[in-house]
Parts: C-alpha cells; structure tokens; sequence
C-alpha cells in the first residue's frame, strides 16, 4: 500500500482533502494532507516558492516515508514536481492534479493565461492573492453548499511562491507521472503537459467533473488515485 502525501492549489490547506484522505485510508493506504506555509492555519508563515518545495520534501523526510505518492493540485504542481526530484528512491509516483508542472525557470505567474492579472492582483493586495469568490466556481461540478465551503475556507495566497521561477535539476518526463485532467474545466491538458504525455513515463487520466474535484468528487479521485499505485 502507497503512502499519499496530499497538496491542494492556491488558497487552500490540508483541510481540502478530508473526504479524499478518508477514501485512501478506507482502501488501506496511508494519506497525509500538507497544509503549504502561508495558508489555512499557517497564516502568517514567510513562504516563497522554494518554502513550498521545502515543505513537501520536509514532509516525507520527518515522516520516514517510503513508496511515496506525491499528489499536487492546481498550483500546487509547480512545488510538488520539484519535491518528486529531490524525494529520490522514495518517490513511487508524482500525480499532477488538473495541475500546473514546473518547468525549469518559469513561474507560475509567468505561465499562466490570466498571469498578468494575478500579478496586479498581488501587487495591488500586500504580496498576496485573493481568494475567487463564490461566482468563480460556477459550471465545476460543485454544489452550493461545497462552494460555500471553500470560499469560507481559502485564505490569500503568498504571492512569492506564485512569481519565483521553479528549479529543475532533470526533466519532468523522467519522473513516473500521472496527469489527471479534470473535463468540465477544460477538455485538454495545460500547454507543455501535452508534450510530457508522450513520455512513456507519463499517463493521461479524466475525471469528468471541475477544477477541484477533491470536493466535487471525492470518492471518484480516491479510487483514480489508488488506482495509480
């Protein structure tokens, strides 16, 4: 059995993977949801990229753990691909949860559609990104009751960690990856994942529900994600 270690996208802490986390642990595996620095109850942490890569690999290494699946959603790829590097003979598997990947040198911000204006909203909200508001979750697959739910639990993301470059030492489609394409937020992949998908390394899995399906589909993404060990 796998030991999952759970990283949710911006604005979000450990918190966002309990239904997910009770899935795992009913299948037999272990499941350790990370809260990142600067988010949810570690508010008010300094947290830059490299803090964010430092806080998974910090992760698996106070833990002890082995035949490590790295899980990463969202933003949360950018740190999680370059903890799956550093995590060596520990890693089993890195999933990339409708995710960014980091490429070497590139920010999140530098990568994304809307980057510009995540870099005035920053800019303009003390270092800080402010989380969507209810109306940003329409058409995901999310009831009224879940999106009320993330919107009462998101907290400003620090902006650093979002406009510092990721830092790669080797290429991303030598890791032994998974990418989990969520269909009502886009039927493709984002940008260079469609290259990587052509490693043999790499696997393309959907789920046909939004961008955050750890809470639109919980039990479907546990089984998706056990399926991977």
């Amino acid at each position: 059995m796998a030991n999952f270690v759970l990283v949710a996208g911006a604005w979000l802490g450990a918190w966002a993977w309990d239904e997910v986390a009770a899935e795992l642990r009913a299948a037999g595996h272990q499941a350790y949801p990370l809260t990142l620095s600067g988010l949810a109850e570690r508010r008010g942490v300094p947290a830059g990229q490299r803090t964010h890569v430092e806080d998974v690999v910090g992760e698996v290494e106070r833990l002890g753990l082995r035949d490590v699946v790295l899980v990463g959603h969202s933003y949360s790829g950018i740190p999680v691909g370059q903890a799956a590097e550093l995590i060596g003979d520990r890693l089993a598997r890195v999933v990339f949860v409708d995710a960014n990947v980091p490429q070497d040198g590139v920010s999140f911000v530098s990568e994304a559609g809307n980057g510009q204006e995540v870099a005035v909203a920053i800019a303009t909200n003390d270092g800080f990104w402010p989380p969507l508001t209810a109306p940003d979750f329409a058409d995901q697959g999310l009831t009224d009751e879940q999106i009320a739910r993330i919107v009462a639990g998101s907290t400003p993301h620090p902006g650093a960690s979002l406009t510092e470059p990721a830092v790669l030492t080797g290429a991303m489609a030598d890791l032994p990856a998974t990418y989990v394409k969520c269909l009502l937020d886009w039927p493709e992949p984002f940008g260079h994942v469609v290259g990587l998908l052509e490693s043999e390394h790499w696997r393309l899995a959907e789920l046909d529900t939004g961008h955050w399906p750890m809470f639109s589909a919980p039990r479907e993404l546990a089984r998706l994600l056990a399926a991977e060990v």
